[in-house]
């Protein structure tokens, strides 16, 4: 009885690891095919606070862009919270190039600590 329960378990686990990694391979990929060349960009600033605790790293923002370049909206993939509003509010003043459609990207800003 045991047995069939952990047989059980290890196969809903294998399944869902596989099936999530897939979704998320295809993600990326789409991604990638549609970057759009940036028109006009906007440099972060330094938060005060993260550079007094010398706060490093990398940001990732994912951005949503309308046909006409204008950024839509954003969301946070990654980074260090003290570093993240920076980056939201710079990249919501980029403009990109026109597309046919809206497509998304993710933009990636290094802070580094003096």
């Amino acid at each position: 009885m045991r047995t069939s329960r952990w047989r059980k378990w290890a196969v809903l686990t294998t399944a869902a690891f596989v099936f999530s990694s897939a979704s998320g391979f295809a993600q990326s990929g789409s991604t990638d095919e549609s970057k759009r060349k940036v028109k006009t960009r906007t440099t972060p600033l330094y938060p005060e606070l993260a550079k007094r605790m010398n706060v490093a790293g990398k940001v990732k923002i994912e951005v949503v862009i309308t046909p006409d370049g204008r950024v839509k909206s954003t969301r946070v993939v990654g980074g260090h919270p003290l570093l993240v509003q920076a980056c939201q509010d710079a990249v919501k003043e980029w403009k990109f190039s026109a597309a046919p459609e809206e497509s998304t990207q993710v933009v990636e800003f290094e802070f580094h600590a003096n």
